[in-house]
């Protein structure tokens, strides 16, 4: 088990449904990373934008975005994550995918479709998390508009002395900057509350609609503190979380035993 975990977030602009010229400019932006990191995360529909026309750009997992992130992965010697529209059996997703630098991935279909956009009407929410492990941590990952949902984020511990289901909480979002009081307020009550670091990987720009981000990626710690934020530039920043951060609070303040027991339907 490793005492810390180095991840790199990437907050940028997008090309709106330009998916060359998006995988381009992610490539350039990852490959600019000097620093030694195991996770790259890009934000939501990382090809696209937030686009509601998966029949016109929607790809399989066989496709060339996959297979992007099977190289990039593979060259870089990283795990590379972030959220895609996908095709599979008919139907379409919003789509994490967690590519290993093996060509190996798991992946996480977005629970909760935003149907104050139609996302609903596009995509077929998922049912499962995806709760992954590197070197020792544990991490859950979600997208965007299921941030306001904290039961689908909760640690769910059936016994007290049972150890925690996660550490870190990534979520990759295409979040407007009209309800970024929203996002930084919730990305901070899931640290809180699950006792994890909480990292929210946002963009900024305008996208095909007129709607405008303002990023506020950030990196929160158990305790609720802000250790990044970056409000409306694009940038790249690499943070080293501490495993023993998540140790003293969890044993100071052994909040999750008392929880509520819960199951999802």
């Amino acid at each position: 088990m490793m005492n810390t975990l180095t991840c790199s977030i990437i907050q940028t602009k997008l090309f709106w449904e330009d998916k060359e010229a998006n995988l381009k400019m992610l490539e350039a932006k990852i490959n600019s990373i000097k620093e030694k990191t195991a996770i790259v995360i890009l934000p939501e529909m990382f090809s696209t934008g937030f686009s509601m026309q998966p029949e016109k750009f929607a790809e399989t997992m066989e496709g060339n975005c996959v297979s992007w992130m099977k190289k990039i992965a593979a060259k870089n010697k990283i795990i590379l994550t972030g959220s895609l529209m996908i095709k599979e059996n008919n139907q379409y997703y919003n789509r994490l995918i967690w590519m290993l630098p093996n060509e190996q991935y798991g992946y996480y279909n977005k629970r909760h479709c935003f149907s104050y956009a139609n996302e609903d009407k596009h995509y077929k929410a998922g049912n499962r998390r995806l709760i992954t492990s590197v070197n020792g941590w544990k991490i859950n990952v979600q997208i965007c508009y299921d941030l306001r949902f904290p039961v689908w984020a909760r640690q769910n511990i059936a016994n007290k002395n049972d150890a925690p289901e996660y550490d870190v909480l990534i979520n990759v979002a295409n979040w407007p900057e009209r309800r970024n009081f929203a996002w930084k307020t919730l990305l901070t009550a899931r640290a809180i509350e699950n006792q994890c670091y909480v990292i929210g990987v946002n963009r900024v720009g305008e996208d095909g609609n007129n709607i405008f981000y303002s990023g506020d990626s950030m990196v929160i710690n158990a305790l609720g503190e802000t250790l990044y934020h970056k409000i409306n530039d694009e940038d790249i920043f690499t943070i080293t979380l501490q495993k023993e951060h998540l140790q003293e609070v969890r044993n100071k303040f052994p909040f999750l035993a008392d929880a509520d027991k819960f199951s999802i339907e």
